[in-house]
């Protein structure tokens, strides 16, 4: 990919437009997480279910207090050992974070994704993007760019074509809201 394609993505999610993005996990329908009507495009392009959580991808570590909140020690020993990378942590969120993300919870699911790619596109954004994977609900997640465009079309105004996944499984989701660390969803960690 060349730096335009990065330019024309970040611009396009800034725009409230979709972009499906890789990762080393598989492609996410990206949005951009600050922006309610740009999250509902991905509730529609999916037809996934408006209450179902997304995770926010964010471009390192240092944004995870601008959506979480009362973050535990562990959350950062854990982001330090694993980011980037196949973990997602399920943390309080700050107040501002859309019930549009969250499905409504008080909790919201934060990663780093380790692609280069993906990375790059986040540090342009420079903020957080709302990425399930990049196919209508109940299918299997896609792991390369035409997966991506055979499921979605013209739902999506661009897909980054970062190669093929390597990891291929979504991340593992690790809950630290409440009192005792909890996975939710297995994964490579």
């Amino acid at each position: 990919m060349t730096d335009a394609n990065v330019l024309r993505a970040a611009a396009l999610l800034h725009a409230g437009e979709l972009v499906a993005l890789p990762t080393e996990t598989v492609y996410g329908l990206g949005a951009d997480a600050a922006n309610p009507a740009a999250v509902a495009k991905i509730f529609a392009a999916k037809g996934r279910p408006a209450d179902h959580p997304l995770i926010v991808h964010l471009p390192g570590g240092g944004h995870l207090e601008r959506w979480a909140r009362d973050i535990p020690n562990a959350a950062f020993e854990l982001a330090e050992a694993f980011w980037p990378g196949p973990l997602t942590l399920i943390l309080k969120r700050q107040p501002q974070v859309s019930d549009t993300i969250t499905g409504g919870q008080d909790t919201v699911g934060l990663r780093v994704p380790g692609h280069p790619l993906a990375l790059e596109l986040l540090r342009e954004f420079n903020g957080g993007i709302a990425a399930p994977s990049a196919n209508r609900f109940g299918r299997i997640s896609p792991t390369t760019a035409a997966h991506v465009r055979d499921d979605l079309g013209d739902r999506v105004a661009m897909v980054l074509d970062g190669g093929p996944c390597q990891v291929g499984i979504e991340s593992t989701i690790l809950d630290l809201s409440g009192a005792r660390p909890t996975i939710l969803r297995p994964g490579m960690i």
